[in-house]
């Protein structure tokens, strides 16, 4: 496959999960990838393994580390893919506030700024830009508030942003994913304490995927294939989508 050869593709969150697999995906496509991560020294591990790729530490809340990572892009940007996220959950009647206001930086903030910072070479390129966001954007989680607001406001930022730059040729979509197996979810105690009741993580990913009608998580390569779908040429008229990955899950 080489559908995006020589073309320029940065992907933020890409030393691990959905991320890294899209670079991946990206690399195996002929593209030139720009794999960036909170954790630099992950996201250069990340890209010593793909050919062409570069591998940057971003903070994706940092209006500066922002403007270096699409300065390192150069000139033009074929395909900016906002996958940078945190998760965390509580009840609304213990919400933390500083840990509600970190992760919307991340995952919403951190987007709006991508998106701004993106704008000259993504019109020169007349490319296009695919967020990650999630099945939490529409279905409501008690106990995960904060994780469902921030991606329900990226649903419509995408919307918007689809409008805004439509007359300069460039697209903006969305993947929905439902649960998918990534290692943002051993960092949730919840996850740990069910592995210790299921007995391993496959059977805690198996229990927590019974909502879901094809019966299990998604894996991040598929995810990854969604985004390549979204960001081809075969897909040049198709622009404020929301593509579902999600097994179903929105269905329920």
């Amino acid at each position: 496959m080489s559908g995006f050869k020589d073309k320029v593709v940065l992907v933020t969150g890409a030393a691990s999960g959905i991320g890294l697999a899209t670079a991946r995906a990206f690399a195996a496509a002929g593209a030139r990838v720009l794999v960036t991560d909170l954790d630099g020294d992950a996201a250069a591990r990340a890209a010593a393994d793909l050919p062409g790729a570069v591998g940057l530490a971003l903070d994706v809340t940092s209006e500066r580390a922002w403007a270096e990572a699409t300065e390192a892009a150069g000139e033009r940007l074929d395909v900016l893919v906002n996958n940078a996220g945190v998760a965390a959950g509580a009840p609304l009647a213990e919400q933390d506030l500083a840990a509600w206001r970190r992760l919307m930086a991340v995952n919403l903030d951190g987007v709006m700024l991508g998106l701004r910072a993106a704008t000259p070479p993504l019109r020169r390129a007349r490319g296009n830009v695919v967020n990650v966001a999630s099945a939490s954007g529409r279905k409501a989680q008690a106990g995960a508030a904060a994780y469902c607001v921030s991606k329900a406001a990226l649903l419509m930022l995408s919307r918007v942003a689809a409008l805004e730059f439509a007359p300069h040729g460039v697209r903006v979509n969305c993947v929905v994913p439902g649960g998918v197996e990534t290692p943002m979810w051993a960092r949730q105690p919840f996850f740990a304490d069910l592995v210790a009741e299921k007995g391993s993580p496959a059977a805690a990913y198996a229990a927590l995927a019974s909502e879901t009608p094809l019966g299990r998580f998604c894996r991040p390569e598929e995810v990854a294939a969604a985004v390549l779908a979204l960001a081809g040429d075969q897909a040049g008229f198709v622009t404020g989508a929301e593509l579902a990955v999600d097994g179903g899950y929105g269905l329920t």
